[in-house]
């Protein structure tokens, strides 16, 4: 039964629970493809974010390349990014650079996410759709492409470039419940800004697979999560992950639990009662993640063979 206290938010000591461990990435394949990426100056998140899950995603055939530089224009709590009032020099060539490191990784599914660009003024909209069609170009049509977005500050006409790439799934993250987003995420967020982004994703072509993430651990109750959920489904959207938040430095809002396996489990399964095609809940499972990403594939390729 799903206990819907709220945790009480102190600094949790000690080691972690064993269900949060993982190794420490290693490898001929994973060095190998860390080595082609430091030579196209490229960024990952699996890298910036110290994903638990790199290596078996790189070594499974997906990447999450991270645009637009390593430096964000805003300062969620929860973030361990470098923050500035303005981003690095764009790379007008890191489209190219891209899709072609996706290819020579040998990618079958490709991530491409970005800090926020407050300071571009289409938010790097116009970066993302020129990097989706230079994959799609290079792979032949054959990698599949998830871009996860900021929230390009609610501009509609931003969405829509996007959108107009067709990528194969549109990710945009709430990260939090609504009672706990102003204090985790940046104040220019909204828990409303981005429910609305991932409607009008839909609303542009009805056909676009949405999908977005919540970290766990962060003083939520199971009332916020549940109604979360139902705020998230009212829009469409139609595949979720629900993971551990880790704190990355003692200056980052605290971990209130380490929310069990048994926990991720309920909760997956009131998701998949509210209508979600797919949902992916676990103490390690992050916004791109393996397990959901074979799931996507099946399900884009069923979709596409049962399409009149």
């Amino acid at each position: 039964m799903l206990d819907n206290q709220e945790p009480k938010r102190k600094r949790l000591s000690g080691r972690k629970p064993s269900w949060l461990r993982s190794e420490i990435p290693a490898g001929e394949n994973y060095v190998r493809l860390k080595g082609l990426l430091r030579d196209r100056g490229l960024h990952t998140i699996c890298e910036e974010g110290k994903c638990p899950n790199v290596a078996e995603c790189w070594s499974g055939g997906t990447a999450t390349f991270m645009l637009l530089g390593d430096v964000c224009t805003r300062g969620c709590r929860f973030c361990n990014v470098m923050t500035r009032k303005r981003g690095t020099d764009v790379d007008r060539e890191e489209p190219y650079k891209v899709a072609e490191a996706a290819t020579s990784m040998g990618l079958d599914y490709v991530v491409i996410t970005s800090v926020d660009r407050d300071d571009l003024p289409d938010g790097g909209a116009s970066h993302f759709a020129a990097t989706i069609e230079k994959v799609y170009e290079l792979s032949q049509g054959q990698l599949m492409v998830e871009v996860l977005t900021p929230d390009f500050r609610g501009n509609k006409d931003d969405i829509a470039t996007v959108i107009q790439a067709k990528p194969t799934v549109f990710s945009h993250n709430l990260e939090t419940v609504r009672r706990l987003t102003p204090k985790v995420r940046d104040p220019r967020c909204s828990f409303d800004q981005s429910l609305e982004v991932l409607r009008y994703a839909k609303e542009v072509d009805p056909s676009t697979v949405t999908k977005s993430s919540i970290m766990l651990g962060l003083g939520e109750t199971t009332d916020d999560i549940l109604a979360a959920m139902d705020e998230m489904r009212d829009v469409g959207i139609d595949i979720l992950t629900l993971g551990q938040y880790l704190q990355p430095t003692t200056k980052h809002v605290l971990v209130s639990e380490f929310v069990p396996p048994s926990r991720f489990d309920e909760l997956a399964e009131e998701g998949r009662k509210r209508g979600f095609a797919f949902v992916a809940a676990g103490p390690l499972v992050r916004s791109s993640y393996r397990a959901g990403e074979l799931f996507i594939k099946n399900f884009i390729k069923e979709r596409e063979q049962n399409r009149p």
